[in-house]
């Protein structure tokens, strides 16, 4: 059975010799069988490898598809700018496509993110604005500074990520299609953390829809970090609380629900939550195991289908995000002092990989 699996997906990969341009790069990502975690829980455990699209993460697909909505809308015209509120990989994503693309790019961040995310958008030629970090019902949140900056310039689009439902449509038409392609259609759960709500809201519909026309079922479920909101709404039938807490992980969890969660949100299967202390491990045991260098919310990702995979008992295919590498992160995944004042740490036999002081 796991022969056929791997036979699938060697079938999704691009024979294609050549792209056009950056965005031609974008999305036909493999799927990498997670070997170990697969043979713990008697199930295939699979990760979209999106840390392979040429600007690094999932987000190359959300950022295609906004600016492309915009240029499809007329509201961005050659030599125009885009602006965006970003914890960071969505920025990165639109600082490649204005480039490829003539476009100038401003980016509106929390002063939280990691410094190599900031360098890197810089070194794009993005204009980076980081601001403190308060919630979205303040005025002073990224976001409501972004949408206000491009009010106030000619030529100028807010590509509102969060909202904004093209990001929906990327996943919809591209990361759905190929992980239904690459599988087979013989996966029986799809399982990612949102912050926007694009890439899960987009690929449930996608799965949910193909599975419905075969008489199949295909769960999807939402993996939530610390301090978010929605497994909450989700376990309690749609009770929205108050934000509380914080995690490690960068550009995942919400405090509300998203224009993008909400097209799918009420078909989800369940949701859980993942403590910050899986994700780390994880991130080490990926390294260890795999030969995977990835981020924290990857890493939670995969704990996630891990946990899934359990709960749904052997011989079941779960499908998860590896949404990008823990380049952009290390300086902090992999600082003993960075661990430390987080409250965390690293099981003894992985602290080899522990680098910086």
């Amino acid at each position: 059975m796991l022969l056929s699996h791997l036979r699938v997906i060697r079938r999704g990969f691009s024979t294609a010799s050549s792209v056009n341009g950056f965005t031609g790069a974008i999305g036909n990502t493999p799927l990498i069988k997670l070997e170990k975690l697969s043979k713990e829980t008697g199930s295939v455990i699979l990760g979209k490898a999106e840390f392979q699209n040429p600007g690094g993460s999932v987000k190359d697909r959300a950022a295609l598809y906004v600016i492309k909505d915009a240029e499809e809308k007329r509201l961005l015209k050659p030599g125009g700018t885009v602006v965006e509120g970003t914890a960071g990989n969505t920025g990165i994503g639109l600082a490649h496509v204005c480039r490829s693309r003539g476009y100038k790019c401003v980016i509106y961040m929390p002063n939280t993110q990691s410094q190599e995310k900031i360098d890197l958008l810089r070194m794009l030629g993005a204009d980076v604005r980081p601001v403190p970090a308060v919630a979205f019902q303040n005025p002073e949140n990224y976001n409501h500074q972004a949408k206000r900056f491009a009010e106030s310039q000619p030529n100028a689009v807010w590509t509102d990520q969060f909202d904004n439902i093209a990001n929906t449509r990327a996943h919809y038409e591209t990361t759905g299609p190929e992980i239904w392609e690459q599988t087979g259609g013989s996966l029986d759960a799809f399982i990612c953390a949102t912050g926007t709500g694009g890439t899960l809201a987009g690929t449930a519909r996608y799965l949910r829809e193909q599975a419905t026309k075969e008489n199949k079922v295909v769960e999807s479920w939402l993996a939530d970090p610390p301090g978010s909101v929605l497994h909450s709404y989700i376990s309690s039938g749609g009770k929205l609380l108050e934000r509380a807490g914080g995690s490690i992980t960068e550009g995942i969890g919400q405090g509300r629900v998203t224009q993008n969660l909400s097209t799918e949100i009420s078909h989800l299967s369940g949701s859980m939550t993942i403590p910050d202390s899986q994700s780390i491990e994880m991130v080490y045991r990926l390294l260890d195991e795999e030969g995977l260098y990835l981020g924290a919310s990857s890493a939670l990702n995969v704990v996630a289908a891990y946990q899934l995979a359990k709960e749904m008992g052997p011989g079941k295919t779960v499908v998860t995000i590896l949404c990008d590498g823990a380049y952009r992160y290390q300086t902090r995944l992999f600082s003993r002092k960075w661990l430390a004042s987080k409250g965390l740490e690293v099981p003894p036999h992985l602290r080899k990989y522990i680098v910086l002081e």
